[in-house]
C-alpha cells in the first residue's frame, strides 16, 4: 500500500519539518507504514505562528460570506473524496470503514454547518438610558487560535474546531495527534484547495511537545483542546496564569442505566454500539452500565450474546464491526486493565482472552468485554477512563439509586438512560448531572447543530458545536453609539 510523506502546512505551502521522525503505522497490521516524515521544530512552531499573525488582519477583515464560501467549497472536496479518504482514516486509525466513511462526511456536512451560520445574527442594538444613543453589541474574532485535537476522530473532530474559528475571521496553528497526520494532511488540503489564504491555516505535525511549542507561544491567543482531563488542565493552568482563554473537551466515563420498564433489545444493542464501536475510542463511549436488578441476569445475558457477535478484525474489511485500538501503548494499558479486571472479585459476563495467534494477534485488537464488578469494591473499571471496548456492570433496586450511581463519578460528559416511562425518563433528565442525556438511544454520539460538552472533569470553558461554538472563537464588544 501507497506510504506517505508526512509534511507540515506552514504559511501556505507543505513543507518537511525539522524536528524529530515519526512513523504512522496501521493499527489492524503494524507492519504497514502508513507515511513518515519529521516532526515540527520550534522554529517550525514560530513560523506558523508569525504566517497566522501575518494573515490575520486580511482573513478578519475578509467578507463573512466570502469566508465561509471557502468552508463550502472545501465540503464539496471531501465529499468528492469520502471513500477514499474513509479509506485511509480507517486504515491510519482503525476505526471500521463505514464509521470512517460516516466520518469523512460528517466533517464536511460541518463545515456547511458554519458556513450558514456565520450568516446569522451575530450581534444586537439595544435602547440606551441616555437621550441621542444606541448600543451596539458587536462579535469579533478573537485572533490566532492554538488547536491540538485527538487521534479518535481525526477529521471531525478538526472540523468542529476549525470550522466556527476560520468563518469567524480568526487564523489558526493546530497540531493534530500524533498518530494520525495523513488525515490531518488531508483536511488542510481541502481547505487549501478550496482557496483559503497563505497563512489563516497552518498544520504543525509531530510529538506532544509541539503541542506544547502551541501553548506556551507568545503569539497565541486562545487555546482549543480535547484530550485527557490531565493534560487538558496542565494545559489550562498554565494559559490562566497569562490570561489566555481555554476550551477543553476532557475525559468521560459514562454510564447506561436500563431501568426495570426498558425495551431490552433496544438496549442491549444501543449498549454494545456505546460501548464497543470504534473500539471504545470515544469520549462518549459507554464504559459503566447500571441495571435494574429485575431485567438484569436477562440483560446480561443478552449483552453477552451480542458482544461475542461482534466481528473484529482489519478495519478496512467490509465485515468488520469492530476494528483495533489505536497504538501498541494504548493495547498494552486496556489489555494490563483485564488482567487486574481477570484477578479481582469482578465477575466476568463476557470476557475472552487475549488474541493468541493469527492477524488478530499482530494487530492492536482488544476483545470486548463485560465484568459485573463488585458492589463494595467496584475498583478502576468504574472509575477510571479506560477508552478500550470494556464495560462495568452494576445493579440497583430503584430508579433513585440507579440515577446516583450515574452520578458517581468526577465525569460529566454524556449519559444513557432506557425507560419506557416517562416519570422516570423525566427524572433522568432532570437529576443526571452530565452535558449530554440520551433516552433510549447510545451514549456516544452528538449532533452538529447543538451544544456539546460536559461538567466537572470532562469540560472546561465554553460548550463546542452548534452556535455556541462562536462563544469561543469571537469576544463581543459593547458600543455606546451617538449621532
Amino acid at each position: 500500500m501507497t506510504e506517505f510523506q508526512l509534511r507540515h502546512f506552514i504559511d501556505g505551502t507543505w513543507q518537511d519539518g525539522a524536528g524529530e521522525a515519526f512513523v504512522d503505522v496501521n493499527p489492524s497490521r503494524p507492519s504497514d507504514i502508513v507515511g513518515t516524515g519529521r516532526g515540527a521544530s520550534g522554529d517550525d512552531v514560530d513560523r506558523a505562528f508569525t504566517a497566522a499573525r501575518r494573515a490575520f488582519d486580511g482573513w478578519r477583515t475578509t467578507p463573512a460570506r466570502a469566508r465561509a464560501a471557502i468552508l463550502s467549497r472545501a465540503a464539496d472536496i471531501i465529499d468528492e473524496h469520502r471513500d477514499e479518504w474513509g479509506a485511509e482514516l480507517a486504515r491510519e486509525e482503525g476505526k471500521t470503514l463505514i464509521e470512517a466513511i460516516g466520518e469523512t462526511g460528517h466533517a464536511a456536512n460541518i463545515l456547511r454547518f458554519h458556513a450558514q451560520e456565520v450568516e446569522r445574527q451575530s450581534g444586537g442594538v439595544f435602547e440606551s438610558p441616555s437621550q441621542g444613543e444606541r448600543i451596539l453589541v458587536i462579535r469579533r474574532a478573537v485572533g490566532v487560535i492554538g488547536a491540538i485535537t485527538p487521534f479518535n476522530f481525526p477529521i471531525s473532530i478538526p472540523a468542529w474546531k476549525l470550522a466556527p474559528a476560520l468563518v469567524w475571521g480568526n487564523t489558526v496553528v493546530w497540531k493534530p495527534a500524533t498518530f494520525v497526520p495523513l488525515l490531518a494532511m488531508r483536511f488542510a488540503e481541502a481547505l487549501e484547495r478550496a482557496g483559503l489564504p497563505a497563512g489563516v491555516l497552518n498544520l504543525v505535525n509531530g510529538a506532544p511537545s509541539v503541542g506544547e511549542a502551541i501553548v506556551s507561544h507568545p503569539e497565541v491567543d486562545a487555546v482549543t483542546f480535547t484530550g485527557s482531563t490531565r493534560v487538558g488542565r496542565i494545559i489550562a493552568a498554565q494559559l490562566a496564569a497569562r490570561g489566555i482563554p481555554f476550551q477543553g473537551e476532557l475525559g468521560g466515563k459514562n454510564a447506561s442505566l436500563v431501568l426495570a420498564d426498558a425495551d431490552l433489545d433496544l438496549a442491549v444493542e444501543q449498549v454494545a454500539l456505546g460501548a464497543f464501536r470504534a473500539a471504545g475510542q470515544k469520549c462518549t463511549a459507554t464504559s459503566r452500565v447500571i441495571v435494574h436488578e429485575a431485567v438484569a441476569d436477562e440483560f446480561l445475558r443478552r449483552l453477552a450474546i451480542r458482544a461475542e457477535s461482534i466481528v473484529v478484525g482489519d478495519a478496512n474489511d467490509t465485515t468488520v464491526e469492530m476494528g483495533p485500538v489505536v497504538d501498541a501503548g494504548a493495547h498494552d494499558r486496556v489489555a494490563a486493565a483485564l488482567v487486574r479486571a481477570r484477578s479481582s472479585s469482578a465477575v466476568a459476563v463476557f470476557a475472552p482472552e487475549p488474541y493468541a495467534s493469527g492477524a488478530l494477534a499482530d494487530g492492536y485488537f482488544i476483545p470486548p468485554s463485560i465484568f459485573e464488578l463488585d458492589e463494595t469494591d467496584p475498583g478502576e473499571l468504574w472509575s477510571e477512563e479506560l477508552f478500550g471496548p470494556v464495560v462495568g456492570v452494576r445493579r440497583v433496586s430503584s430508579t433513585a439509586e440507579g440515577i446516583a450511581l450515574v452520578n458517581d463519578s468526577e465525569y460529566g460528559l454524556s449519559t444513557a438512560v432506557f425507560t419506557t416511562g416517562l416519570a422516570d425518563a423525566l427524572a433522568a433528565i432532570e437529576d443526571i448531572r452530565v452535558g449530554v442525556v440520551h433516552i433510549n438511544s447510545a451514549s456516544a454520539g452528538a449532533d452538529l447543530h447543538v451544544p456539546f460538552g460536559g461538567s466537572g472533569a470532562s469540560a472546561l470553558g465554553p460548550k463546542e458545536q452548534g452556535a455556541a461554538a462562536r462563544e469561543f472563537f469571537t469576544e463581543t464588544a459593547t458600543v455606546y453609539l451617538r449621532g
